[in-house]
């Protein structure tokens, strides 16, 4: 099932994607309220309405070896650094390049919104927490992650975060496709089997130092292709089974 957010009447509305009509619902996880709309993908909104977003640094080997940082060990917990809600974007949408960055890349990747509160999970139980998958766009100021003591600027300014275009309840993300297009060229390719920690892994260790709320997005990490973006490109982030987030750099 896909779950959409969209903006309905001037005000933002939860509903099950079927066909070409969208039947609202009770928020997020609730069931249908009564009422539909036929589907216009111009009114979809980022599926997610977060107290916080958490990202997963590193979380591929072959991305660790592009940004020079396999000298040592392979991490042994996952790497986590967060975003706020500012950082949305919707999908279909226009994010403006920064003025104070030389080097503004992409990152594609598997995002999961979170859909019932979650606190301490196994990873046998953590998948029960999800209420569905999508895909996401980690834009980075790569040379200001340099500097920023919390990656502040680098990655959480306003809408750094597109994720898009819906939620889909099923899937399973153990071994997806994750592709990145620039302008219609392939940049990134390579499947969520190639992560270094897997989704359940991501959730039980984050559960255990902050409770994940309903509607809270965790990004997975990105793997290796990432590179720089110029006003006028366009970009693809694509995830097997659930759709393509398309991105527009002003």
């Amino acid at each position: 099932m896909r779950l959409v957010r969209i903006r309905h009447d001037g005000t933002p509305r939860w509903g099950e994607l079927d066909g070409e009509t969208v039947h609202f619902t009770h928020g997020l996880a609730g069931g249908r309220s009564g009422g539909s709309t036929l589907f216009d993908p111009g009114t979809l909104l980022a599926p997610a309405e977060p107290s916080k977003i958490v990202c997963v640094g590193r979380n591929y080997l072959d991305h660790i070896r592009e940004l020079g940082n396999d000298s040592g060990e392979l991490p042994t917990e996952p790497g986590i650094f967060l975003k706020g809600p500012n950082a949305l974007a919707e999908p279909g949408g226009t994010v403006i390049r920064p003025d104070w960055t030389q080097n503004f890349h992409f990152e594609g990747e598997l995002a999961l919104v979170i859909g019932t509160c979650a606190r301490d999970l196994s990873p046998e139980t953590a998948l029960q927490h999800v209420a569905g998958y999508t895909c996401g766009l980690d834009l980075t100021a790569r040379d200001l992650q340099k500097t920023d003591l919390q990656w502040f600027r680098a990655k959480a300014a306003d809408r750094f975060c597109p994720l898009g275009p819906w939620l889909e309840t099923d899937l399973d993300p153990a071994d997806v496709r994750v592709q990145t297009r620039v302008n219609g060229a392939t940049k990134q390719d390579s499947r969520t089997s190639h992560m270094i920690f897997d989704v359940p892994a991501i959730l039980s260790y984050v559960s255990r130092y902050v409770t994940l709320e309903p509607g809270d997005v965790v990004l997975t990490g990105t793997p290796e292709g990432v590179g720089p973006l110029q006003s006028g490109d366009t970009v693809e982030v694509e995830v097997e089974g659930i759709g393509v987030l398309s991105t527009f750099i002003g």
